[in-house]
């Protein structure tokens, strides 16, 4: 493994997933604790249309996504707030028009988008140092919104009901979560493409909740989790001569069948 880190694209590699895994221990666990793990894929899915727009345009398509993951996740909070429209038709909805809009975007620019692919399935060994940048910047973001707003995130959480009779103003937040849901997607995308980005949100806090209940220590296991999984999956990827966003979900979803197996197996 030290000898592959001569290698740029490695170091970005490695950096990226520091990154992601940062964003997939903190939103990944409110994600998890609030079960709207679906809403993450519904606006992965509709941040297509900002990758489209960004060939279209001849802008750097992740930049062009973040407008469309915000409006996504905002879209989703407001319609299943107030047309009386369920959660997940709202995703359904906003899911396929983001798709579509993607679709169409990308038909009509000039050329052949040749990286289309790294984005939907995502590729972590093809990171650029300008969207290391950009993500590192989104990190920023989410850290510090998630400590100013710790208590009222949390609070909605486990209780957006309670929440609300004790004072939090849980629209405003839960609103304010979803952006930070549709800023984490954006972080995913060069990692594991729209696809799979459902996957590397969820997965690791899911591990994590299996053995630790408070969501400060919640947080810290998905961090480490993640980074150490992406990590592996990243080495077996390049090794394997293989996508390395698949691989990386891959073991993903088996870290999460041996943990479960492992907790089982103490419990009985």
């Amino acid at each position: 493994m030290i000898e592959i880190l001569q290698y740029t694209f490695m170091r970005n590699a490695l950096m990226a997933a520091v990154l992601v895994s940062i964003v997939c221990g903190i939103i990944g666990t409110y994600v998890v604790i609030k079960r709207i793990v679906f809403i993450s894929g519904g606006i992965s899915h509709a941040a297509f249309g900002g990758i489209g727009l960004g060939f279209l345009l001849g802008i750097n398509p992740v930049l062009a996504a973040i407008p469309f993951s915000i409006l996504a996740a905002l879209s989703i909070g407001t319609i299943s707030k107030k047309v009386k429209v369920s959660e997940d038709t709202a995703i359904g909805i906003i899911w396929t028009v983001g798709m579509a809009l993607g679709i169409l975007f990308i038909q009509l620019s000039p050329g052949y988008a040749p990286d289309l692919f790294s984005y939907l399935f995502g590729s972590i060994l093809t990171v650029p140092s300008s969207d290391l940048i950009m993500m590192l910047i989104l990190d920023i973001i989410i850290i510090l919104t998630t400590l100013v707003l710790y208590k009222e995130f949390s609070a909605i959480s486990f209780d957006e009901e309670y929440s609300t009779v004790i004072g939090v103003p849980t629209k405003l937040s839960y609103l304010l979560l979803m952006c930070l849901v549709g800023l984490s997607v954006v972080v995913l995308i060069r990692v594991v493409g729209v696809i799979l980005v459902i996957a590397l949100l969820t997965i690791p806090a899911a591990i994590s909740r299996q053995f630790v209940y408070n969501v400060k220590n919640l947080m810290l296991l998905s961090i480490i989790i993640g980074l150490v999984l992406t990590v592996t999956g990243l080495w077996l990827s390049y090794v394997l001569d293989l996508a390395s966003g698949a691989v990386i979900v891959l073991v993903l979803g088996a870290s999460f069948l041996i943990s479960s197996f492992l907790k089982h197996s103490v419990q009985s």
